[in-house]
């Protein structure tokens, strides 16, 4: 079983029990709060593998399978047995790293929650994105874009809604979690940047 698969199954099922007891997926969140305040650090981690509800838990899921097996081989070439480690530190660092704006931002918010594994997700989405900038990502099964150009457009979304902030997605989020996967690449194999740029560099539109 791969890696992926196992952390899709922890998702599963730790979103399933949050969602028959809402006081559990609370304890869970991303409570600013809760968690500067009263020293429950946990929350950062578990936010990651806590949904609001089934369609939030499906499309990160979905997301995170057809891109986290390409991600999990990749690691496997380059660190060989010691892959499934960098890949499993790799998506919760995600997780983590993509909540601290978040959790800098709203220290003093009671109210504010977040949950997720969007941040890991991202992560995920970006690292697949840099090493292989050409394939076509494909939005709702018939619109396919290649990776490099949904890339930008994105970042550039997430920035704006993030500004805005005019819905109760986490964009910051998002957007820290998909930079933290281009740097931690990078980082991982620095080759990765010229062949970004190569690849790139021989695409055709046609």
């Amino acid at each position: 079983m791969s890696w992926t698969v196992v952390i899709i199954i922890a998702n599963v099922v730790v979103s399933y029990l949050g969602f028959q007891n809402p006081s559990l997926q609370y304890k869970l969140t991303m409570n600013p709060v809760a968690i500067l305040r009263q020293g429950q650090w946990y929350r950062v981690i578990t936010s990651g593998f806590i949904h609001s509800n089934w369609t939030h838990l499906a499309f990160n899921m979905f997301t995170f399978y057809f891109f986290g097996r390409l991600v999990e081989q990749i690691f496997a070439a380059l660190k060989g047995s010691q892959g499934g480690i960098y890949f499993i530190l790799f998506y919760i660092l995600g997780i983590v790293i993509s909540d601290l704006p978040s959790l800098l931002k709203h220290k003093n918010n009671p109210h504010y929650n977040s949950l997720g594994a969007s941040g890991g997700v991202a992560a995920v989405v970006f690292c697949s994105i840099l090493f292989f900038p050409t394939n076509p990502i494909c939005l709702y099964g018939f619109i396919c874009i290649p990776g490099f150009i949904l890339g930008v457009i994105y970042l550039i979304y997430s920035y704006t809604k993030g500004k805005n902030m005019s819905d109760n997605v986490n964009h910051d989020a998002h957007l820290i979690g998909a930079v933290y996967g281009l740097v931690f690449s990078v980082i991982m194999e620095p080759r990765v940047l010229a062949s970004f740029v190569q690849q790139i560099s021989e695409w055709e539109v046609f």
